[in-house]
């Protein structure tokens, strides 16, 4: 059982592991850049989709704050825009409008040779020196959208939250090039689960982020995260590192929706990741299926509960084999850390699964936060205990981290 000192010291070493997960702000810069860039062409005088308001804005994890940068700095980050319009003409069908936007796009020089289509998505391939991509997903947004997405209210309130859902391209679509009905497109509400997200990791937390702050066309740089927010980064880089480049690893969305689901407003991250790793499994159901004539398992879409994340794992059952053998191991992995003692072996203990260069760059910066602490005179042992932190009676000199000395 870890004390409240330890749980201070694991948490402090853990958000300098999230810091060494998350984008740089030079990175982050230049992803916005680049889809206002795109934004801008599809709304250039001429373009057929001007009189639509085209407004690109992040979803996914750059919106949620849970990007994780590839373990090898050369790799690409994938960066996930909705494209917005706030209408269409009346003939046009799916097909349609996601080809106006294709050719807007390849009517520019810059870009022409590095776009290509997705099932939902155009896609742009940046340089090897940008090291990411972007995913536009074209979409339609119902009247009065912005004012609803800028509308402070509970995330329980599923009305108001279905009212963020937009509708989307999807070339598998049987109607794809035959109905120009927007109401007979795909939904989606990437901003509901955004509002969702934040809800749940907000909860109790007076320094949390609000939803308005993340779903802006250009939201500022977020440097401090939530608790939950950092857990999510920590199992996605196990699952990294676990899996490299197997198809069939665990996808984030289920990780993200489970672990939000398992969060219970636990205020240091240990103790948050502690709780969402053993809660995780337990929140899949099962739920009986007329198409396989048994039950399955059932991850519900928080803000749409006819969506199952888990549907593709009865076609390839080795999905679900590797997403349990996963939560195994990473139960497996944080509690052999949190059984050590000493800042060496916990070092060591982290490395594999979490990477060497990572974790030895996030215990260096929590040496060096320790070290302006113990010069200031801020680092205190409360007496007894042999654990340092910065309240308690006895100054200290030397260091004595989780119960052990460096």
């Amino acid at each position: 059982m870890l004390t409240s000192e330890q749980k201070k010291q694991f948490s402090d070493v853990l958000e300098e592991l999230g810091k060494t997960l998350d984008i740089t702000e030079s990175q982050y810069t230049n992803a916005v850049k680049s889809y206002e860039a795109v934004g801008s062409l599809l709304a250039e005088d001429g373009s057929s989709l001007a009189p639509y308001s085209p407004t690109i804005m992040p979803q996914g994890s750059f919106m949620l704050g849970t990007m994780v940068k590839p373990e090898v700095e050369k790799d690409d980050l994938d960066i996930d825009v909705v494209c917005q319009f706030t209408g269409k003409n009346a003939e046009w069908t799916q097909h349609d409008l996601k080809q106006k936007v294709g050719d807007q796009i390849k009517s520019n020089e810059k870009y022409k040779d590095m776009v290509s289509e997705g099932r939902r998505c155009w896609t742009l391939e940046y340089s090897d020196a940008a090291n990411y991509h972007m995913d536009i997903l074209p979409s339609l947004v119902a009247s009065g959208y912005k004012i609803i997405l800028e509308k402070s209210f509970s995330a329980s309130e599923v009305n108001a939250i279905d009212q963020l859902s937009i509708r989307i391209t999807d070339n598998m679509e049987a109607n794809y090039k035959t109905s120009p009905h927007p109401e007979q497109w795909p939904k989606s509400n990437p901003f509901g689960f955004g509002r969702w997200f934040f809800y749940q990791a907000s909860l109790g937390l007076k320094k949390a982020r609000s939803f308005q702050e993340s779903v802006q066309p250009v939201p500022s740089f977020q440097k401090e995260k939530l608790p939950l927010q950092r857990v999510v980064q920590i199992l996605k880089r196990h699952r990294d590192l676990m899996f490299k480049g197997d198809q069939d690893k665990p996808v984030s969305m289920i990780i993200t929706t489970l672990a939000a689901r398992a969060y219970g407003q636990e205020p240091y991250i240990i103790e948050a990741l502690l709780n969402v790793i053993q809660k995780m499994p337990s929140l899949i159901e099962r739920r009986y299926s007329p198409k396989w004539g048994r039950e399955i398992a059932w991850i519900g879409n928080p803000v749409n509960q006819e969506e199952n994340y888990a549907d593709k794992w009865p076609d390839h059952p080795q999905r679900e084999a590797k997403f349990m053998k996963w939560m195994n191991q990473v139960s497996i992995d944080v509690q052999n850390a949190i059984a050590q003692i000493g800042i060496p072996k916990i070092q060591e203990s982290l490395e594999k699964p979490f990477g060497k260069d990572a974790i030895r760059k996030a215990f260096t910066r929590y040496g060096e936060i320790q070290q302006r602490l113990r010069v200031s005179g801020a680092l205190k042992m409360a007496s007894g205990s042999g654990i340092l932190s910065e309240s308690g009676q006895i100054s200290v000199k030397a260091h004595t981290f989780f119960g052990g000395n460096e």
